[in-house]
């Protein structure tokens, strides 16, 4: 029989793990500690629920779940979620494993993503582990033990290469890039927009961890959240020769935010020039949505207005995958609306009317904010 959507306990859901790192004292921690409890006071629109001490499962911000569920007058709203995991903080001499370096680099290898949080706030009652705050030199701290982990991987692959006559000449190449590139001081991802699809599977294999995609989270004083300060400019700097970006955040302030109402945060922050929506913590979970090449898709009825995960390019099969295994087995097609043409109308039945509703395939690809209703057969 040809079943209508459903929701099983057992669905597939993707893991996918963003890491916290900082030196310590830059705020790291309370802003990790901020992004769970300020979705957990959200309850109602926003599940947070902790696995482990140091890792929590955040929402995605998406005002697009309002207006669907409106449309639909939903009984209940999910939004995606992302997983995040506050990683112990860094010292030099990480890669040689001093502190808890091994430990530190272990966690990050085992993420997708990494949030690095720099101090851009000057306080005499928070020290500095160094004396003095720096962005730049605090980057440089942390990118360096990440590069002097990946070059250690890189000339001991090397090695390996140098004796087995059957190696392909084309990863010798690849290697020789990586090293140079970390010799030089640059991480491994700067290569990437030189290397082609098959050179990119030879520094894929080795999970350098400089390889993997980096946001830069400035975290300033309350007064400089709106439009930041000359620490955030000179990591800005940084950030664009490495191919990163920068998000602006403030934990003095996300801390504050935890403990007010909907009407008080609103009037809290426009005080300081930013709205909810704009405001640090929201910002950097899209940006980790964004920098993880994820996209979402809808889907939204009577019972519940739901956003599903998806990895960009996915067809509609692995798409209903997602929800349940049942679905990407028994795929028949995908009923299928623009989000933008769905609120135009109103509703899914004028949206039909106006012959903008459509049946796709299993090769069709699945787009941004598509709303869908799968159909299956098992």
């Amino acid at each position: 029989t040809i079943q209508r959507r459903l929701f099983h306990s057992s669905r597939v859901v993707m893991k996918l793990r963003t890491g916290i790192v900082g030196m310590p004292n830059v705020g790291k921690s309370t802003l990790f500690n901020a992004l769970t409890e300020t979705q957990g006071a959200e309850a109602a629109n926003y599940p947070f629920c902790t696995i482990e001490p140091n890792v929590g499962i955040v929402s995605v911000p998406d005002p697009r779940l309002k207006i669907l569920e409106e449309i639909n007058k939903s009984e209940k709203v999910i939004p995606a979620t992302l997983e995040f995991v506050d990683i112990a903080g860094l010292v030099k001499g990480a890669s040689t494993g001093e502190g808890l370096g091994n430990q530190f680099l272990a966690n990050i290898r085992e993420c997708d993503a990494i949030v690095h949080v720099v101090r851009c706030f000057e306080d005499t009652n928070v020290v500095h582990v160094d004396g003095s705050v720096d962005p730049v030199r605090d980057a440089e701290v942390i990118n360096l033990e990440l590069i002097f982990s990946d070059l250690a991987q890189v000339e001991k692959r090397l090695e390996r290469v140098a004796k087995d006559r059957k190696t392909d000449p084309q990863e010798k190449e690849v290697l020789a890039k990586a090293l140079q590139a970390l010799e030089d001081g640059q991480p491994a991802r700067s290569l990437l927009e030189s290397l082609s699809d098959e050179e990119r599977v030879w520094l894929d294999r080795l999970q350098l961890l400089t390889a993997k995609k980096m946001i830069y989270a400035a975290n300033v004083a309350d007064s400089d959240l709106a439009d930041g300060n000359d620490m955030v400019k000179k990591l800005s700097e940084v950030a664009a020769a490495e191919g990163a970006s920068v998000v602006i955040v403030s934990a003095q302030v996300e801390a504050e935010l935890i403990e007010l109402s909907q009407e008080e945060r609103e009037e809290f922050l426009e005080s300081l020039g930013v709205s909810v929506e704009d405001c640090g913590l929201r910002q950097l979970v899209r940006a980790a949505y964004d920098l993880l090449g994820l996209r979402t898709y809808f889907t939204s009825g009577p019972t519940e207005t739901r956003a599903w995960t998806i990895k960009q390019g996915w067809t509609a099969p692995q798409a209903a995958g997602v929800i349940h295994g049942d679905f990407e087995r028994g795929f028949i097609r995908a009923e299928t609306i623009a989000y933008d043409d769905l609120v135009r109308t109103g509703s899914e039945k004028a949206a039909k009317e106006e012959g903008l509703l459509r049946s796709e395939g299993k090769d069709y690809v699945v787009k941004e904010a598509d709303v869908l209703l799968f159909r299956f057969n098992v």
